[in-house]
């Protein structure tokens, strides 16, 4: 949260740059007019022209950056540029001239108007604001140009212009009596742009030099990208999300969160005859949605086994609801094989149709929902995580419906290979290849949608960045080799690296080589490869490559497949 609050306090500052001063006077003018037709519109117009200028820059420069290595150099040239303005006021004059110069052309007289003269000057103020905040938005802009306008960059502009809003508005209600005080700090704020100076440009030094991806690991205590996917799923709650511990809060307090939905629209039942609610009143119930190639759901499943097996007898009775997230994981026989490689003994509903999901409104992989005797819901844990909290519900619900519990102890459950516990230093999210999802995608070429290409990775890659090498055909959901050899390459930071792969419908097997950092990744080897890297595909599941034993750092990650016709769908984290 700290880098959001330096952007915010960034915006705020952008009031104290010279070349803002002299707009300020026409602003106040309107100071004392009504608000709502004075200054919301200014306001309004000032946020949507910045919201414009922002995002045309850092979508444009994360294009110009994807089209080749060149555009990182350039992007660190900007990033040069931008410290030097910072250092030197007369640099960012010149380089905001043109666009102070079209916005005081836009300001015209500071004549009385209505609302749409207060528009236009918010408008023409949005203009001068951006390249007046020039270095210190532009920090941003050029990150996002380098690793991708995504989340973190989108929140990093709100909180900028947020910052900038604050400050522009309590200048038009504290009107002119505040213009003379912010003239007297330009002393203070000269220094803290000069510190800013030095520091981007001793930054683009740490890059150039590539010591940047393992200094900002070692110093970073707050892993964001969970917290970022978690807004995301906030704003848009109809696309479905895989949440780990971190990323859901569970409820304490037992409530009545509504009735049991029906079970109806299964495809198939595993290790059952098919249930129903109706037929499962008197019992307490765990639903637990999954699906097998999602890490999270394979590192809840033993607490969910051993739930399953310990309080059978007390009257539990635990269902997987297994719906897919992958096209593979809909065919019948592929989930068939998936229980019995993972040993449910539990019944699994196949819910290839979403019918179950759609009647709980779930929304997560892995989703515990927890149903008393009387056939309501009192509880729900999104994520994997918090399994003593889940287990002393589970005891409640039992004592609730009249069991006796001998023990009030918990489980202690241990995976092993892809379902032991993650580890605790991971630095890298789950990342999708098919193009519907792809972020961070670092060949020299762009993916081509649906149709094959040829790829060239990049010669370095940046921390979470990703590129395919050869000849491969990208569609929504995965990356298909088209001849071999081809190969993908991550630069990572976690204990585990998993890779959900598959073959085409031949059905033969894919063999591969996994190096780190361009040799065998011995002792570091995973569950599926050897410590000479060596592996086959057979089946589409997910396939634990890396499990480091030393200390987690930034690590490249290089797959090559020597067999056509491998897909490859998502990297996963542990």
């Amino acid at each position: 949260m700290l880098i959001y609050l330096l952007a915010f306090i960034g915006g705020v500052l952008t009031i104290l740059s010279p070349c803002i001063l002299p707009v300020l006077p026409f602003v106040f003018s309107r100071a004392d007019q009504p608000f709502r037709r004075a200054g919301l519109p200014l306001l309004f117009g000032m946020a949507l022209t910045f919201s414009v200028v922002a995002i045309a820059a850092a979508f444009g420069g994360h294009w110009v950056v994807r089209l080749n290595q060149g555009g990182r150099f350039l992007a660190m040239l900007i990033f040069v540029l931008l410290g030097l303005s910072l250092l030197f006021p007369s640099i960012a004059e010149v380089m905001s001239r043109p666009l102070v110069r079209a916005g005081g052309k836009l300001q015209g007289s500071p004549a009385e108007g209505g609302v749409g003269k207060s528009l236009v000057l918010g408008v023409s103020t949005g203009l001068l604001w951006a390249p007046c905040a020039g270095p210190i938005l532009g920090l941003i802009l050029t990150g996002a140009a380098i690793q991708g306008p995504g989340a973190r960059s989108s929140f990093l502009l709100l909180s900028f212009a947020l910052g900038a809003a604050v400050s522009l508005g309590i200048a038009l209600f504290a009107g002119n009596r505040v213009l003379s005080a912010m003239k007297r700090s330009l002393a203070f704020e000269v220094w803290i742009r000069r510190t800013l100076g030095v520091a981007v440009i001793l930054g683009v030094i740490a890059i150039a030099l590539g010591w940047d991806t393992n200094l900002l690991t070692k110093f970073s205590f707050v892993n964001t990208a969970k917290a970022e996917q978690h807004l995301i799923d906030a704003v848009h709650p109809g696309r479905p999300a895989i949440l780990t511990a971190s990323a859901a809060e569970p409820q304490v307090a037992l409530g009545d969160e509504g009735p049991f939905p029906d079970l109806g629209g299964a495809v198939a039942w595993i290790n059952s005859r098919p249930l129903s609610s109706k037929s499962l009143r008197g019992k307490v119930v765990l639903i637990d949605f999954w699906t097998y190639s999602c890490i999270n759901c394979l590192r809840a499943l033993p607490y969910v086994e051993g739930w399953a097996t310990k309080y059978k007898d007390a009257g539990l009775v635990v269902i997987g609801v297994h719906t897919p997230e992958f096209a593979f994981e809909k065919e019948r026989s592929n989930v068939e094989q998936a229980v019995r490689d993972l040993k449910i003994t539990y019944p699994v509903a196949i819910d290839s149709d979403y019918f179950i999901w759609k009647a709980f409104n779930n929304e997560y992989w892995p989703a515990h929902y927890f149903i008393d005797g009387k056939g309501r819901i009192r509880y729900h844990h999104f994520g994997e995580g918090e399994y003593d909290e889940s287990e002393r519900v589970i005891q409640e619900l039992l004592r609730e419906n009249g069991a006796q519990l001998s023990s009030s102890s918990l489980v202690a459950a241990s995976g092993t290979g892809a379902e032991e516990a993650p580890g605790l230093n991971i630095g890298s999210p789950e990342t999708y290849i098919g193009y519907r999802r792809a972020e961070h995608f670092a060949s020299t070429e762009h993916i081509a949608q649906d149709s094959r290409r040829s790829y060239t990775p990049q010669p370095r890659l940046s921390l979470n960045q990703w590129a395919l090498g050869g000849s491969w055909k990208v569609g929504e959901e995965s990356a298909v080799l088209q001849t071999s050899p081809g190969k993908i390459v991550f630069r990572f930071h976690a204990r585990d690296l998993h890779l959900v792969l598959g073959t085409t419908k031949d059905g033969n097997p894919v063999r591969f080589k996994v190096k780190l950092d361009g040799t065998p990744p011995g002792e570091d080897h995973g569950v599926d490869t050897d410590s000479n890297g060596a592996g086959t595909v057979q089946g589409h599941r997910l396939y634990q490559l890396i499990r480091q034993k030393g200390p987690v750092e930034d690590r490249t990650f290089e797959i090559e497949f020597l067999d056509p016709g491998v897909q490859a769908f998502a990297f996963t984290f542990g």
